[in-house]
Order: structure tokens, then C-alpha cells, then sequence
């Protein structure tokens, strides 16, 4: 269960389970991964064509994480605000949802 609590730099963290921080930091280190296989390809003068299919599977990757992070999110933090009263979170998640889809 993810819970809210106040930091000296910001308002909000999210405290997450060892397992669900490690699968979400492996998703991160996978598209680091794809980014510098990216670049590898950028020095090595790979064909344009290639490069940005390898750049549109890095697009699905981080779309996949935020889709996810974003399930999570509404499923924990914005469902426990609500029951507490919190009714704010919905502006806020629909302005996260919002720049989610720029």
C-alpha cells in the first residue's frame, strides 16, 4: 500500500514496496538501455529509417511505464485521498492526465 507523507523538498513522496520499486527501476534501466543503444547507433551514422524505429520502441516503453505508474497511482494514492476527504486529487489527476497526453 502506497502511502503520502511530506518531505523537506516537496510535497508528496510515495513510499513503494522493495518489489514493486524494483520492477519499476528494472522498466527504467531497460529503457536506459534502449536510449543508449540509441545513441550507439547516432555515432556510429546508423541509417535514419533504423534509428527511429528503435526511437519509436523507446516511445512504447516509457508510454507502457506511464500507463502502469499511472493505474498504480489512481488505484492507491488518488482512491485513499478520496476516502479521506481529499477531493482536490481530482484536479490533480486530471491535469497529470492531461500533460500525460501532450
Amino acid at each position: 500500500m502506497e502511502n503520502t507523507k511530506e518531505c523537506g523538498c516537496c510535497k508528496k513522496t510515495t513510499e513503494r514496496s522493495d518489489g514493486e520499486k524494483k520492477k519499476l527501476l528494472n522498466r527504467l534501466s531497460r529503457i536506459e538501455g534502449q536510449v543508449r543503444g540509441i545513441k550507439g547507433m547516432v555515432e556510429k551514422d546508423a541509417y535514419c529509417a533504423d534509428i527511429l524505429i528503435q526511437s519509436a520502441a523507446v516511445n512504447a516503453a516509457i508510454n507502457s511505464f506511464n500507463k502502469d505508474l499511472l493505474a498504480r497511482h489512481i488505484n492507491s494514492c488518488v482512491v485513499r485521498d478520496i476516502k479521506e476527504g481529499k477531493d482536490d486529487v481530482v484536479d490533480e489527476l486530471v491535469n497529470l492526465i492531461l500533460n500525460l497526453m501532450k
